[in-house]
């Protein structure tokens, strides 16, 4: 499995629309009554919120360097023919 740079604003994204999805559906499932207009700000907030955290992850990381990448290896620049 290949790994992947962690990125917190997917994850605060992720987590809002997963809680605006359970909403909806206590909604639909009758367990409590949801007004139409309420998870609207939900959506949204979590949408900035994610985009805030996704700036201040980007500042972090670019202020601290390169990182943990190891070099790669050539492509095919020195095979022999």
């Amino acid at each position: 499995m290949l790994r992947h740079e962690f990125q917190p604003g997917r994850l605060v994204a992720g987590a809002f629309l997963t809680f605006a999805g359970v909403v909806y559906a206590g909604d639909a499932g009758g367990l409590w009554d949801t007004p139409w207009f309420a998870v609207i700000p939900m959506v949204v907030g979590g949408l900035c919120l994610a985009g805030a955290t996704g700036v201040m992850a980007h500042a972090i990381r670019s202020r601290r360097g390169p990182g943990r990448h190891t070099p790669t290896e050539a492509t095919g620049s020195d095979t022999r023919i």
